[in-house]
């Protein structure tokens, strides 16, 4: 156990047994299903941390005497408090409390509905048992002490007071003050707690105060200067935190009323505000690759024969994500901007083999033809061999499998599409947009002794020429 938020909350960190300790195979879940756990253990998969949560809200589900909420640690340490998305409701209308914890519970019910959330919940409880301390001031008046001094001694005794430090061990420690927990269990102990009056005599603090039950929040917290109430949201199996943001600001919009709103909080807050460069950071990828290709060619024209056969690959990287059930989360985006590279290089080594055999001049149709079989088999080479290395990532299993998965299947399904579509659609685009080019601008012959180009344009004349004597007969 370590402390919670509160004197009524305590936090419990469970460390799980390491997967290859854990039974998750079909016939365990078979067993388990007919020794009591119901249907619902055949779906139950305890390599998933969304399983072990629901597993831990079903055992607890009999505890009415506590609110227990169970959640995975943060991705990145330190960040947050907790995995998942951190959000804070926010009043922004000044208004009543409990109107507000009211509102808050109908959005959550409304939340919990969504197929994209597993819970969503919130630790705030207006209705706290407490005690009201109303200091008699009149009777502090007649012993010559003030309210403020009765309150001080109560606060030492019952909250703690810091009162020094101390060196030990070269470390330096803090000396705090506060009575034992049995003389602070009941309100009959304030008879035990004395406070000196104006004639140095000892009086309890009974004397002058009078305890009232009553029900209210243990804390009031603020986000923006605005009465807030912080909630945890666990998105569901197979969604990602993005699409839980999503129904997040859809619900909002139905059920919260004018002047209440939200604000992301932690690990969360930062991938809201990061969530709208994503685009601009694929086309700076785009735009860079596009502007070094010019330099290299020498052409503002040419290059898109490169670049427009990029999104084949991508398609292909959204097909295998989506095949093997997987979120279009930070992982697969991190496979796209590596894709981008990846496939350019391969329609980089295509045209640039048929521009050298168009600049010694073959027709630009043959030139295309050409430069893609010349480099047929080293891309087939150097794309299956990453396909391959790829896969024990696509199938990964273990701690961070999730995200293993996600960018092994990401980048496989870009490279093996990617490069199966490349291979016909370079050569189409690179004849294409040559002749495009050279309608502008005349091509300048060059390296007309390169052997191997001319040995291929040997042969293509050749039998261009044997097609026109059958034409002819």
């Amino acid at each position: 156990f370590i402390g919670g938020a509160g004197s009524n909350q305590g936090t419990i960190i469970v460390k799980l047994k390491p997967f290859e300790e854990r039974p998750g195979g079909f016939f365990h879940r078979i067993k388990e299903a007919c020794t009591g756990g119901g249907i619902e253990a055949l779906f139950v998969n305890p390599m998933e941390y969304t399983s072990v949560l629901g597993m831990i809200y079903k055992q607890t589900a009999a505890i009415k005497d506590a609110q227990v909420l169970a959640f995975a640690p943060p991705m990145i340490s330190g960040f947050s408090m907790q995995n998942g998305i951190t959000m804070t409701m926010q009043d922004k209308t000044g208004g009543d409390l409990n109107k507000f914890f009211g509102n808050v519970k109908k959005f959550l019910a409304e939340l919990n509905k969504r197929p994209e959330i597993q819970t969503a919940q919130t630790q705030y409880n207006p209705n706290y048992p407490q005690y009201m301390v109303d200091v008699d001031v009149a009777k502090t008046k007649q012993a010559g002490i003030s309210p403020s001094s009765v309150l001080s001694v109560m606060q030492g005794y019952l909250g703690g007071l810091y009162a020094s430090n101390f060196n030990a061990y070269g470390k330096l420690y803090r000396v705090m003050i506060q009575a034992g927990p049995e003389s602070r269990m009941r309100p009959d102990d304030l008879s035990k707690i004395y406070v000196r009056c104006a004639d140095g005599t000892m009086s309890p603090v009974s004397e002058f105060v009078n305890l009232k039950k009553i029900y209210g929040p243990a804390n009031i917290t603020r986000f923006n200067l605005f009465t807030s109430m912080d909630v945890s949201v666990t998105p569901n199996s197979g969604y990602s935190t993005g699409d839980g943001m999503k129904a997040i600001a859809e619900v909002a919009k139905e059920t919260l009323p004018e002047g209440y709103g939200y604000e992301y909080s932690g690990l969360t807050r930062s991938e809201a505000e990061s969530s709208n460069s994503t685009g601009l950071i694929f086309a700076l990828c785009i735009v860079f690759v596009y502007l070094i290709l010019s330099a290299q060619y020498e052409s503002y024209i040419l290059p898109l024969s490169v670049v427009l056969s990029i999104p084949f690959g991508l398609a292909g990287a959204f097909i295998f994500t989506n095949i093997f059930g997987h979120s279009n989360d930070i992982y697969m985006q991190i496979s796209l901007i590596m894709l981008i590279g990846l496939l350019a290089k391969n329609a980089i080594l295509i045209v640039q083999f048929a521009l050298e055999r168009r600049r010694t001049g073959m027709a630009i149709k043959y030139s295309a033809i050409l430069g893609a079989g010349a480099r047929l088999r080293p891309i087939l080479m150097t794309s299956l061999a990453m396909v391959i290395g790829l896969l024990p990532l696509m199938f990964a299993s273990g701690v961070g499998k999730n995200g293993n998965q996600t960018l092994g299947a990401a980048a496989v399904g870009g490279m093996l599409i990617g490069t199966i579509c490349q291979i016909f659609v370079v050569p189409a685009l690179f004849a294409v947009f040559e002749w495009l080019q050279e309608k502008l601008t005349p091509l300048k012959f060059e390296d007309e002794l390169n052997e191997e180009a001319a040995a291929e344009l040997v042969q293509y004349a050749n039998a261009a020429h044997h097609k026109k004597g059958i034409e002819k007969k």
